[in-house]
């Protein structure tokens, strides 16, 4: 029977140690503290920043969600990052994706400074996770985090797995493949101008979508062993107005050992991640 991948046993697990995490902070006068900055009114963006929000402050730790106007100029943009860098009550900062197309050209990744970072965009974040030099003072990027912790936590083994990542993006595909291959995994990162890309989601062990295609990955694309591992990462509409994934998860659940829901999977782990990095960012200002 194919075992479903569900965030939410984990979730109830980590948010546990999280809320004790906070409350040691805040008792030795750090009181891990995020802003998120939101440019204009994005459907998607208001629900994403919403969630973070709740759950930064279910862990007890601050959360502002800083909303600008669409029409920002450039400057004033990126003064109010400068404002939160260096704003030394402030542990965590995000940038909310998509930016207005006047600001998309800049290098969010460099805005944020390092130690603020807790969506591990930063190339220096970047660099400790291509080099495997990870260290307390690094954060990484929050969806290939939490997709490692989900199947860490599941016990699904990562040495000597052949993996397939489709999607190369800097968020997921990319960082994600280092953290596979830093794990001792073997991974083909696959794209749209990859060639006879069935072939190869048919001969891995673990399949990963991070496309952005409703139903993209249906049965096709799926060994007939029955011993594989699927993850999705899609948050898409169907045409219905459904949340829905990148996999056809009706047509692919019982042909694989194990695969994860949309919603209720990858979506909770990367806010965990966040979590879990903004207090690594409050431990690493206490122990300066």
């Amino acid at each position: 029977m194919t075992q479903i991948l569900s965030s939410a046993p984990i979730k109830k697990k980590i948010t546990k140690e999280l809320k004790s995490d906070c409350k040691f902070l805040i008792e030795n006068g750090i009181h891990p503290y995020l802003k998120v900055i939101l440019v204009g009114n994005n459907p998607a963006s208001l629900v994403y920043t919403a969630s973070k929000k709740k759950f930064c402050e279910k862990i007890g730790a601050k959360c502002d969600i800083i909303a600008l106007n669409e029409e920002i100029d450039e400057k004033t943009f990126l003064d109010s990052i400068a404002d939160i860098n260096r704003d030394p009550e402030v542990h965590g900062c995000i940038i909310q994706l998509p930016l207005p197309k006047h600001l998309a050209h800049l290098d969010v990744g460099k805005l944020v400074a390092q130690e603020k970072d807790v969506d591990g965009f930063h190339p220096e974040n970047l660099y400790a996770v291509l080099s495997n030099h990870l260290s307390k003072n690094h954060f990484v990027s929050c969806t290939p985090k939490g997709i490692v912790t989900l199947l860490q936590e599941y016990q699904i083994e990562l040495s000597g797995k052949r993996v397939a990542i489709i999607g190369r993006s800097m968020i997921v595909g990319k960082p994600l493949a280092c953290l596979f291959t830093n794990h001792n995994a073997t991974v083909t990162l696959c794209h749209s101008k990859t060639q006879n890309i069935k072939a190869i989601t048919k001969e891995c062990d673990i399949l990963v979508s991070a496309i952005g295609v409703p139903h993209l990955i249906d049965e096709s694309f799926i060994s007939n062993k029955k011993n594989q591992v699927v993850i999705d990462v899609g948050m898409n509409t169907d045409t219905e107005g459904h949340l829905c994934g990148d996999v056809d998860f009706e047509k692919v659940k019982d042909l694989v050992f194990a695969i994860t829901p949309v919603p209720g999977g990858v979506g909770p782990m990367t806010i965990i991640s966040l979590a879990q990095n903004l207090l690594q960012a409050g431990k690493n200002r206490l122990s300066l």
